[in-house]
């Protein structure tokens, strides 16, 4: 999985600040955007925008991803593309199962040789990807503002988060705490900030230095 920022809006939590401090008059921003935060008044994190490339995760992940609506993506194109380039994501459970890992790689080049023969045959790449498994690999470039950064991380940073998913929130998050550290300091999964929202908490708080590894305590 690689995730690179390509662009930030500069000095986000200054901006954010300076929103805060026009709705309250406020001639202290960093003291304005810190209160407004702390009474849910979210709508100064809109102005804060971050792009994304994203890479190496599957249709799977990207499924998920795009139902956070409030966000713009550009996806690669699998009418366009040559699938079986595309790497396929093996998932620990399975690639630690050595019966299932085996059937697995075997399913996939079954579905591999599919491709290339219908393609072959004058298939279009638009249908024969329809054979293609959920685990293949795709690239995308992903705009969100940090309003709901903010809300993509409380969802996805959670022990109860799909792990690929989960992984590539961590991995944004971090980037975003260094980018914007006030804005984002209290942001992840509800546990770090209060009790656990979920109706069944998971019983284990996370615990996360944010640098691209998780300790689940």
């Amino acid at each position: 999985m690689n995730v690179q920022l390509l662009r930030a809006t500069p000095s986000g939590d200054d901006l954010a600040g300076e929103a805060a401090a026009i709705c309250t008059r406020s001639d202290k921003p960093d003291k304005a955007r810190d209160h407004a935060l702390m009474s849910g008044h979210q709508s100064i994190l809109e102005h804060i925008v971050f792009t994304f490339r994203i890479g190496g995760i599957s249709r799977v992940t990207l499924a998920q991803l795009t139902r956070h609506r409030l966000a713009s993506y550009d996806v690669e194109s699998q009418r366009y593309t040559n699938t079986n380039q595309q790497s396929i994501i093996i998932p620990p459970s399975i690639a630690q199962n050595d019966i299932l890992h085996d059937e697995y790689i075997q399913i996939i080049k079954q579905t591999q040789a599919f491709y290339e023969k219908a393609v072959f045959m004058g298939i279009p790449k638009e249908d024969a990807r329809y054979a293609c498994i959920e685990g293949t690999c795709t690239r995308l470039i992903l705009t969100m503002n940090a309003r709901e950064l903010r809300h993509f991380f409380s969802l996805r940073c959670c022990n109860r988060a799909q792990w690929e998913i989960r992984e590539l929130a961590d991995r944004m998050l971090a980037i975003c705490k260094q980018e914007c550290p006030a804005i984002f300091e209290d942001a992840g999964p509800g546990c770090v900030r209060h009790n656990c929202p979920e109706f069944r908490p998971c019983g284990h708080e996370r615990t996360h230095d944010w640098d691209g590894e998780s300790n689940d305590n």
